[in-house]
């Protein structure tokens, strides 16, 4: 087996494994109990329907492009399953751009860890939705590369779910880090360095 299959399979389970384990995290809050883990931190802020109506839809949103994301870029359901790849294609566009990414922005608009957080996670609702935009607007002018780019920028950011909750969870740990100076840290390093691994990757895919 090529060196490349191994590892997108080796890719693939470890995304799978993460994923899996959102979805464990995310099940506690869809009980609406408003005291679950994340939420005792937003108790002050549970009274802006805004705010409460976007966090459920984005936590449960996320898990499906999370999901929806491994099967886009599989070659076999490409080649051999290409209607159920446009169909999931479709949907992650519309949940992202009218669902997740939205939210996402007002969400962070009310950010633990005051501007600098805010600053951050802004960027990654508009950014997200920028990529899934042009993801699909390239697709639609027949680019496939464009658009394969463009789709492979949007999941970075996609998966920046999943690096946050990593970074939450291993730096208090590793190096001692809490409270403000956490929440800023994280609300960068969760897709700045998804964002510049996906930018090499798709120079070094392009210079091959």
């Amino acid at each position: 087996m090529p060196k490349s299959t191994i590892f997108r399979w080796l890719l693939a389970l470890i995304l799978l494994f993460f994923s899996g384990l959102m979805f464990r995290l995310t099940l506690p809050y869809l009980s609406l109990d408003t005291t679950v883990s994340f939420l005792r931190t937003k108790q002050g802020i549970l009274h802006n329907k805004a705010w409460y109506y976007s966090f459920y839809i984005h936590i449960s949103t996320s898990i499906f492009v999370l999901a929806a994301g491994l099967t886009q870029f599989s070659r076999k359901i490409l080649q051999n399953y290409k209607k159920i790849h446009r169909w999931i294609g479709k949907l992650y566009v519309a949940i992202i751009l009218f669902l997740a990414a939205p939210s996402g922005f007002i969400m962070a608009l009310y950010a633990n860890g005051g501007f600098p957080a805010k600053v951050s996670f802004v960027f990654t609702a508009s950014l997200w939705g920028i990529f899934t935009y042009y993801a699909y607007y390239y697709i639609r002018k027949g680019n496939i590369q464009e658009h394969r780019e463009f789709m492979w920028r949007s999941y970075a950011l996609t998966l920046s779910a999943i690096t946050l909750r990593i970074y939450t969870y291993t730096f208090p740990f590793i190096f001692g880090v809490h409270g403000k100076e956490l929440y800023v840290a994280v609300a960068w390093l969760s897709w700045v360095p998804n964002l510049l691994c996906i930018e090499y990757w798709i120079k070094y895919k392009n210079l091959k």
